[in-house]
């Protein structure tokens, strides 16, 4: 029986750079940094201080995807076109107003939904970071 998601990845443009963004913008914690291998793979995790039991694996296009597969990979990173993640936010406003001042790129100001308060904005690899300020809701808020 599958009892919870464990690891989630999402491709970056250097390791390195990703790690601090996380840590040092988003507020994430190290779990994980280790090199396998001849040295040719590095497995890198973050996690979320208030759910330490999601690791968010931060790995660069390559190997085992075949050089095509990499490169449309990269591609897709350049036009900032990959999916990355969705952070619940308790204060969407507020969120926006403090990683704006950290520098972070914004797609979409805070914008009310059916669903709660959602901004838009790319981690330093170009990847997608929805923030939502949750509320409930029903099928029929989306009429």
């Amino acid at each position: 029986m599958i009892t919870n998601v464990a690891i989630s990845s999402i491709f970056v443009k250097d390791v390195d750079a990703a790690k601090a963004f996380y840590i040092d913008v988003l507020g994430f914690v190290e779990h994980t940094d280790i090199t396998v291998g001849d040295g040719s793979y590095r497995w890198c995790t973050v996690n979320h201080p208030s759910q330490p039991e999601l690791q968010v694996n931060l790995s660069v296009p390559g190997p085992p995807h075949s050089p095509e597969v990499a490169e449309l990979f990269r591609r897709a990173q350049d036009e900032g076109s990959l999916f990355g993640l969705g952070l619940s936010v308790d204060d969407c406003h507020k969120t926006y107003d403090e990683l704006r001042a950290k520098g972070v790129e914004f797609i979409q100001e805070p914008a009310e939904r059916p669903y709660g308060v959602e901004a838009v904005a790319r981690d330093n690899s170009g990847n997608w970071l929805v923030l939502v300020e949750q509320r409930e809701f029903t099928p029929a808020d989306f009429d």
